[in-house]
């Protein structure tokens, strides 16, 4: 942002266009401005002219700069440019959401896994799991004590082949609006209304026909007492979290999920990046957070977030900043994301200014979690496990001395959610597989000093090479200077 009070100061009528008028020209801060023949002399017939001219040339200055200041392409503050991300938008515009029929295929998929898993349902309530099999969302309907679930089971059609039946539990005084949800089905959707004086429990599992012995699983994201609800309905029935079989049906994604998170992720990099060049020294943390957000809804992507930390602010991973001003000499740490057809993007840059100066200790912190964050994208490959992943970027940091400012795993799975399973961390025992995708985001926090963290997400492609989601726009950051 430019201070008005920072204008060269000038003597006499002159002071606010920063000119002074002199004998046969016009001085500038940079140089003069012949205005006339030199000698007009002192004749009062040449003194008119030479206040005709004078007068001509302070109209046509006054009018350019009352042209620029109300431009609609500047801003009330002299000299900021009025940010315009308007051409950020065409470049996810061309993506489509994912249709009907891969819910249908994703439904028969999970049936196939109960099948083969000898149990007799699938329970959710709306979320992300419930968005992946059936298209509904928390978006489409809102958790509340009163249960709406989704219920999958197996069955066998005429063929022998195993389809998904699906029904949907709702309150009897909703049931029409239950009945307008998008729900996609082969065969149709079941509904069963529970009167607000019955158990909605014993009404979902009366939709199973055999009780007695059978296997129902749940959701990992089902509320508590839903769970105990079903089990107290029916102590003849194990109710348990769903495995990883069922679980892996969502971690791993199809190549259309794919083309949707690289191209959010992509536009999330766009964003930080168009937003970075209206940043300005002396600027707040929550004037660099709106125009992330700014950017990110320009490109098309809802819900977007902005952490946004300046200097030793961000030694606190998931501080809330403190609208610090940024400094001569401050790194500028963006935690930034957003969605596109329900899927999301997460992306972290700790980047400097062109003006400004970063300390050399501090540039080399950088190098160091750059260099961690690409090991542990050449150690993600098809087969290996989790903590492996996490245990080569942490090896880099700990080599150059700070190990113990590395405080958080090294990265999570992202899809439907910003933070889903599998994890790269310490102590897990997932597997890596083709089609998984997961945030890689080193950092060194020095509490009181400074916070640095490099995050780009990435996919195991089909030869089982990790990939980043942002290659089609340069990848992760080449520099503090170039993010």
């Amino acid at each position: 942002m430019v201070d008005k009070s920072s204008s060269t100061e000038k003597s006499g009528a002159d002071v606010s266009l920063g000119l002074a008028v002199e004998e046969g020209v016009v001085s500038r801060k940079y140089g003069t401005l012949p205005f006339g023949p030199i000698g007009l002399g002192t004749h009062p017939r040449r003194l008119q002219i030479r206040h005709l001219i004078q007068l001509g040339l302070w109209s046509c200055l006054i009018y350019f700069f009352w042209q620029l200041l109300h431009s609609s392409n500047w801003s009330g503050d002299f000299g900021s440019v009025t940010p315009d991300f308007s051409y950020l938008a065409s470049h996810c515009s061309h993506i489509s959401p994912i249709p009907l029929r891969s819910f249908i295929e994703r439904q028969d998929s999970l049936a196939r896994t109960l099948h083969t898993l000898n149990a007799s349902a699938y329970i959710a309530e709306p979320g992300a799991s419930a968005g992946y099999f059936a298209n509904l969302s928390s978006s489409h309907w809102g958790l509340s004590e009163r249960p709406l679930l989704l219920i999958v089971q197996p069955s066998a059609d005429p063929l022998g082949n195993i389809r998904a039946n699906i029904s949907i539990l709702t309150p009897a005084f909703e049931e029409t609006r239950a009945k307008l949800l998008p729900i996609p089905s082969a065969a149709g959707v079941t509904y069963a209304a529970w009167p607000e004086d019955h158990s909605p429990f014993s009404q979902a599992l009366s939709l199973v026909p055999t009780l007695t012995g059978a296997t129902i699983y749940v959701d990992g994201n089902v509320r508590t007492f839903i769970a105990d609800g079903l089990q107290k309905a029916a102590p003849q029935v194990a109710i348990s979290a769903a495995p990883v079989q069922v679980r892996r049906l969502r971690e791993r994604k199809s190549p259309e999920e794919i083309k949707i998170l690289k191209c959010v992720n992509e536009a999330t990099v766009l964003a930080i990046r168009a937003a970075r060049v209206y940043m300005r020294i002396g600027m707040r943390e929550s004037e660099a957070g709106q125009l992330i957000r700014r950017a990110l809804a320009a490109s098309g992507l809802t819900g977007g977030f902005a952490l946004t930390l300046f200097g030793e602010n961000a030694a606190l991973p998931h501080g809330s900043g403190s609208d610090r001003v940024l400094g001569n000499n401050d790194f500028i740490l963006i935690d930034t994301g957003g969605t596109l057809h329900g899927y999301h993007s997460d992306v972290t840059r700790t980047f400097a200014l062109p003006e400004t100066i970063i300390p050399l200790p501090y540039l080399k912190l950088w190098d160091v979690v750059h260099s961690a964050q690409q090991v542990a994208l050449a150690s993600a490959i098809n087969g290996t496990i989790t903590q492996s992943v996490d245990r080569a970027a942490r090896k880099v940091i700990a080599e150059a001395g700070y190990g113990k400012y590395f405080t958080h795993r090294l990265g999570h799975g992202i899809g439907l959610e910003t933070h889903e399973s599998p994890y790269l961390v310490g102590g897990s025992e997932d597997v890596i597989l083709t089609g998984h995708t997961f945030s890689d985001e080193p950092g060194i926090y020095i509490e009181g000093e400074i916070g640095i963290r490099l995050e780009d997400c990435f996919f195991i492609d089909e030869d089982g090479v990790a990939r980043y989601l942002t290659a089609a726009v340069g990848g992760p950051a080449l520099s503090p200077w170039s993010p």
